[in-house]
């Protein structure tokens, strides 16, 4: 094995996509100073699963608790800026309860409930190109069952 491909480690991370009135919820992070979109997402963290990592994401950065329904899809991204790679599945969401008293993630600017247009208005402002695409494979259709992940041992 060359030194390449011992030292590379991907990040894995989660996103979820909820929909409420054919608007999607993004969250504004400041990020290296500017602001930009997102969709609920970030990293697993060690013993828990991909689905738990997808709802606490959602809960720390937006103050919604949601119910995972579906996976969407999994992407592998590495950030032109960084050079860091990203495996990153994505899940679709529904919205079960709200708390706006909730105080959000460090960098979590405010949530916004955007329609297609007007994200692809604020194409300039997306975190990365993951965002657009995991909005069009939602716009697609694409959904597996969340059996897809075979259970395992904790």
């Amino acid at each position: 094995m060359n030194d390449t491909l011992r030292q590379w480690h991907p990040h894995v991370t989660v996103a979820t996509v909820l929909v409420r009135d054919e608007r999607y919820l993004l969250v504004e992070e400041a990020i290296d100073g500017r602001r930009v979109l997102n969709q609920p997402a970030g990293h697993l963290e060690p013993g828990e699963t991909l689905i738990e990592a997808a709802r606490r994401e959602t809960l720390e950065e937006t103050g919604w608790e949601v119910a995972i329904e579906a996976v969407l899809g999994a992407s592998l991204f590495t950030a032109s800026t960084s050079g860091i790679s990203y495996l990153r599945t994505s899940f679709v969401a529904s919205a079960l309860h709200h708390d706006a008293t909730r105080r959000l993630d460090r960098g979590i600017v405010a949530t916004h409930w955007l329609s297609y247009a007007e994200i692809l208005a604020a194409r300039e402002h997306l975190r990365s190109e993951s965002v657009l695409a995991t909005i069009e494979q939602h716009r697609s259709g694409c959904r597996f069952p969340l059996d897809f992940f075979y259970p395992h041992a904790r």
